[in-house]
């Protein structure tokens, strides 16, 4: 396809001697041999160029007639000139050999901050169609895009200056007040909205958090095992990470021999990646021990409006009565992955030094999105969203259930959780867990190794599932490719 642009040309300064027409034409040639300018990439108008670099539309003409000729560019009067879509391979080769000739200049060595030659990259999902047993992601295809683009077009349309310009770092007013109240009614939350921070999701929130509370060589507790990103996270910022164990109430308060630890990470919702559920017992001692020590509890609730049995428990920031629990969540796991919002809620007293910190960092969220967001929640959306989920994801994890009993006996033991998007299953003795991801691989099914996300200790071998973003059909498939994956290696 041939590309429009409205963008004026920068070429190179016209060498003395040469005449304009000259410097222009090559100046094109060299800028489409060397690829700055790609194939069916449209050239400016002619008197565009002549009103940019002081010339006439004669001496443009003159520039485009030999490029014309020689098969660089095409077009006619009134359609424009186009970057010839197809290049006669005698100049590709002219290109390649004038490129092969240039002197190699060596280059300095380059001088990082401590903090860049910590940092280590963090990938996210790959952009492609959910399939069997892909984590951490919801069912993408029924969320309601028609009503969002409503809601959407009716924001830009009624866009105010104000809407144009800019917001509070620590968010848009309304959306504060819509994910207070949300919060305060459906997951037992203590707080006003002049203690939400609108944030960009999970890793901003973890980042946030180490800028206001860590300095290099402190330690941090993190689950084991547990979400590889927060680690990234603290890693990078310096800190010393302390794994703490995790059973069936949850994750292990710190040891009295753990001492200066600053920060805790925890998800006592949902645990990542076991799926456990926090007791009532393990949190009130987590929250004495964190009211002793002085350190601060990072409450990550990254996917707990999924609950498909059992009794809700309140989060653990409602159960806090001294201020030491930062509560966090993203609606990226709610609704969809590339909408970057998320909130954190933080104790009074800390708003100021959060609200200077992502002020220099982020600014703010983008505005418009959280204006659309704070309408898909104030208007009812949102809550009938979940609700339609709860239900679809129930009957998937169901499915998965089912089918496993049915073709994986001995094989693999799928978890029957209470909540979340993902479960574990547990691999019988003999079953290597990364020998089986690959083999799955290889028949179009995506499992994770648990190994994946323990520190140190080694575990027993289990495989991640994940459900939510796979329909009843996909499950089936999938449980029936990993069935015969596990059998021929138990053999």
């Amino acid at each position: 396809m041939k590309r429009t642009s409205a963008f004026p040309l920068t070429l190179p300064p016209r060498e003395s001697g040469a005449s304009a027409a000259q410097w222009l034409s090559s100046a094109l040639r060299t800028e489409i041999l060397e690829g700055r300018l790609r194939p069916g990439a449209r050239l400016p108008a002619s008197r565009d160029l002549a009103r940019q670099y002081g010339l006439s539309r004669g001496t443009i003409v003159s520039a485009f007639d030999p490029l014309k000729a020689e098969g660089y560019v095409e077009g006619s009067v009134g359609a424009g000139t186009f970057v010839n879509q197809t290049l006669p391979d005698e100049l590709l080769q002219v290109s390649r050999k004038a490129t092969a000739t240039r002197p190699a200049q060596r280059a300095q060595r380059r001088r990082l901050s401590a903090f860049a030659r910590r940092v280590e990259f963090f990938p996210g999902f790959p952009p492609t169609a959910g399939r069997a047993f892909r984590t951490a992601q919801p069912a993408l295809d029924l969320f309601p895009t028609s009503l969002w683009a409503q809601l959407a077009a009716r924001r830009v349309r009624r866009a105010t200056e104000r809407m144009l310009l800019a917001c509070e770092s620590v968010g848009y007013r309304p959306l504060r007040e819509a994910v207070a109240d949300y919060l305060a009614s459906s997951r037992g939350v203590r707080c006003s909205p002049d203690q939400v921070v609108i944030i960009t999701g999970l890793q901003e929130a973890l980042d946030l958090a180490s800028r206001v509370f860590l300095d290099p060589g402190d330690r941090v507790g993190l689950e084991n095992p547990g979400y590889v990103g927060a680690a990234r996270v603290f890693e990078a910022h310096g800190a010393r990470i302390a794994g703490l164990r995790v059973d069936d109430e949850g994750m292990e308060v710190p040891p009295a021999r753990l001492r200066h630890v600053r920060l805790v990470y925890v998800t006592p919702g949902h645990q990542f990646p076991l799926g456990v559920s926090m007791t009532l017992r393990r949190r009130l001692a987590l929250l004495e021990w964190a009211r002793a020590t002085g350190a601060m509890i990072i409450e990550d609730d990254y996917d707990s409006e999924y609950r498909y049995s059992g009794r809700p428990l309140p989060a653990l920031q409602g159960l806090d009565r001294s201020g030491q629990v930062l509560f966090t969540g993203s609606f990226s796991k709610v609704m969809f992955p590339s909408l970057r919002l998320g909130y954190v809620v933080v104790p009074p007293d800390l708003m100021e030094s959060f609200s200077a910190v992502k002020s220099v960092a982020t600014r703010h969220a983008p505005l418009l999105d959280q204006a659309i967001l704070c309408d898909f929640i104030g208007e009812g959306h949102f809550g009938r969203h979940i609700r339609r989920m709860r239900e679809v994801y129930a009957e998937r994890l169901s499915v998965l259930l089912d089918a496993g009993r049915e073709e994986l006996g001995g094989l693999l033991e799928i978890s029957p959780i209470e909540a979340g998007l993902q479960t574990v299953g547990w691999l019988s003795d003999g079953i290597e867990e990364r020998t089986a991801s690959r083999a799955a691989a290889e028949r179009g099914v995506e499992v994770t190794p648990l190994s994946r996300y323990v520190r140190g200790h080694k575990m027993r071998e289990g495989l991640h599932l994940g459900f939510a973003a796979v329909d009843e059909r996909e499950i089936r498939r999938g449980v029936r490719e990993l069935a015969g994956v596990l059998k021929g290696l138990s053999r």
